[in-house]
């Protein structure tokens, strides 16, 4: 691990850093070990069964403590501009079900947009240590 952060820029070791623990917090604390009853709310919207709904949050929590893991080590990066999208399309979908979210102190509006910064910044950062971001 130690070798993928000396031959990247401090920028973009602090960007995966921050990236990474973010989305493997978000997948382990309120999906996987506290099962968040919001996370089960938010996922009712389209998934009318609760037992289901359950389910799929502790997978779903899985897969971002998987996608996290994997944004401390990628070298593409089409994966930064991925996680732009995912999380763009998150916050549509809060705006849409739950907007009363977005006006709490440290809400999905302030997470999302500074993830999305930081995969920019992550982005520009490979593009110029690789002299092309990977796709």
């Amino acid at each position: 691990m130690k070798k993928w952060f000396k031959e990247s820029s401090p920028i973009l070791a602090i960007s995966r850093i921050v990236l990474a623990f973010s989305w493997i917090y978000q997948g382990a604390v309120p999906k996987v070990i506290c099962r968040s009853p919001g996370e089960i709310q938010l996922l009712e919207y389209v998934i009318r069964n609760n037992e289901l709904a359950c389910a799929m949050v502790v997978w779903m929590g899985y897969g971002e403590i998987v996608f996290g893991a994997f944004l401390l080590v990628t070298r593409r990066g089409s994966v930064f501009l991925l996680n732009v999208i995912a999380l763009s399309a998150l916050l549509v979908y809060v705006a849409v079900f739950e907007p009363e979210l977005l006006i709490l102190p440290f809400n999905p509006l302030i997470l999302n947009v500074s993830l999305i910064g930081m995969s920019l910044i992550a982005y520009i950062e490979l593009k110029k240590n690789t002299g092309f971001a990977k796709r």
